[in-house]
């Protein structure tokens, strides 16, 4: 007999099949994925196993507008994946954004169980409940074990993990593994994490952190018949080591799909063979009962996005965002002017989430804000030093790169995992990165209020809590150097400050440039 799994992961809240930044349809979305859903299932020889592999209930302008308008009742977004019928959830780490009160609200809300094997309580054990599920399908008995990747406590505000502690999946895995495989014929491990090092290689995709365990899990634990990854959003679908893996992309792009081959005797169940697949929605129609269950709701959502809360005199659009990274935009500078005023810090760093930000319009809606800013951070003011400073300029630097003497952002940091995100332009400093120079050597020139920023000198730096807490890798940025935080999320505050500012200038400084500068 067959035993079928289907799998999402990182759908980020995006139910409908749209952007929310112009009207054309996009290739993903819950509504396309559970059509897909019913096409497999329908396909399926034998029983099949639905796993929804976390972070669902942030990332869209429609989960911020359910997390933070009205009720704050997220079960308006969970309702949706609950008539897709899925046997078991996990929790992403996007799941702590809006706070344990929310994130309760919405495991509530599920209609099946929520895995966070690692996520452990003061009291040493599993904080949300079951580390695993055993289900029973057409007598054969699956486990599945729900792991969440550990490194949250190097992204997320510490109120919102507070008296939690995150294991590593290899270590949990070794716990429960074996246990399972005497409990259970079939045993699968859901993963809200990726892979580390390349599958094939082995060789390392990324710095060696403890955010992503997959490779070092099929590596050196025995007895997992299938693996279900996800975070780093990228679509993956084979076997490695023995074992299908799959991870189906984000927004809900792709459906994946591992189908395992089960010998079934009097004795037993064996896994005689395994096939791994991921399976694009693009071409599916939205499912008319998940469309009409969020109508009235979208309805409110496209009011409030439309509202206008700001102008701009002079273009504040993003054309090319490469060019963007390489010369001081009104945006960027906008953004951390905004960033300065909530803080009160005297300098500011942010970054171009991504390369589908377009600015701002003459007329700044909600949804130019939304769309712009992703991310649902707070702000933190650190006490950092010269010599900090000067490290977290040379780290930036490090996501450009020359080919052929143009600049070009750094293909280490694009694949496996796109990292716009980690790539931060600076407010308050006038500072030149010069790429032609040594790794480490290519901050030439770093001035504040006109004068040579030395080492010894003690300086504060507003930026988004991500960053503040190392996220990124940003060793120099660590938590005992927040001296005051704003606990209001940035797209708020952007919306507070135009309506302080209902005119804005589009204007820059130009306080730094990047060499070689191109004719």
């Amino acid at each position: 007999m067959k035993l079928t799994i289907l799998a999402t992961s990182d759908m980020h809240g995006y139910v409908l099949p749209t952007n929310y930044a112009d009207t054309t349809d996009q290739p993903y979305g819950v509504a396309k994925v559970a059509t897909k859903m019913k096409e497999l299932t329908a396909a399926a020889t034998g029983p099949v196993i639905k796993i929804e592999n976390g972070d669902f209930i942030q990332g869209s302008p429609l989960s911020y507008y359910v997390a933070k308008q009205g009720e704050q009742n997220p079960a308006l977004l969970t309702q949706v994946v609950n008539q897709i019928g899925y046997d078991v959830g996990l929790l992403g780490n996007h799941e702590f954004n809006y706070g344990p009160e929310y994130l309760q609200k919405a495991i509530n809300s599920y209609e099946h169980p929520i895995l966070a094997a690692n996520v452990l309580g003061e009291n040493g054990r599993p904080y949300f409940g079951q580390p695993y599920v055993i289900i029973e399908k057409a007598g054969v008995k699956v486990a599945i074990l729900g792991v969440v990747t550990q490194y949250i406590p190097h992204w997320e505000q510490p109120s919102h993990i507070k008296g939690l502690h995150f294991q590593s999946l290899v270590k949990t895995a070794k716990q429960y593994v074996p246990k399972l495989r005497e409990l259970a014929d079939v045993v699968i491990v859901a993963y809200h994490g990726g892979f580390e090092r390349d599958l094939e290689t082995g060789e390392a995709t990324e710095l060696i952190t403890g955010e992503n365990e997959g490779y070092e899990l099929l590596h050196s634990v025995s007895g997992i018949d299938a693996l279900i990854t996800g975070h780093q959003h990228r679509e993956i679908a084979g076997v490695v080591n023995g074992v299908p893996v799959i991870q189906p992309g984000s927004f809900g792009r792709f459906v994946g799909e591992i189908v395992l081959d089960l010998n079934k005797t009097a004795t037993g169940v064996t896994v005689t063979g395994a096939s791994a697949s991921i399976h694009p929605v693009a071409d599916c129609q939205p499912d008319a009962g998940i469309l009409a269950s969020v109508a009235e709701l979208n309805q409110n959502l496209e009011t409030w996005l439309d509202q206008p809360v700001g102008r701009v005199e002079g273009d504040m659009r993003i054309q090319d965002s490469m060019k963007a990274r390489l010369k001081e935009h009104p945006y960027v500078e906008f953004i951390n002017k905004v960033q300065m005023e909530a803080s009160g810090a005297p300098i500011s760093g942010t970054a171009l989430f991504n390369n589908e930000g377009k600015g701002f319009d003459e007329t700044i809606t909600m949804r130019n804000i939304i769309t712009n800013y992703i991310y649902p951070n707070t702000l933190a003011v650190s006490q950092i030093t010269g010599a900090d400073l000067r490290q977290a300029l040379e780290q930036t630097a490090n996501y450009l790169a020359l080919e052929d003497g143009k600049i070009v952002f750094n293909p280490r940091f694009i694949k496996p995992k796109p990292q716009y995100y980690n790539y931060d332009m600076y407010e308050g400093v006038d500072y030149t990165i010069d790429l032609r120079q040594p790794v480490g050597s290519r901050v030439t020139e770093l001035r504040f209020n006109g004068q040579p920023v030395q080492a010894t000198d003690t300086l504060e730096v507003v930026i988004n809590q991500y960053r503040a807490v190392g996220g990124g890798n940003y060793a120099m940025f660590t938590p005992e150097k927040i001296q005051r935080e704003v606990q209001i999320d940035m797209t708020e505050l952007i919306a507070d400050y135009l309506r302080r500012h209902p005119v804005i200038q589009a204007t820059v400084n130009e306080n730094f440039q990047i060499l070689p500068q191109e004719d």
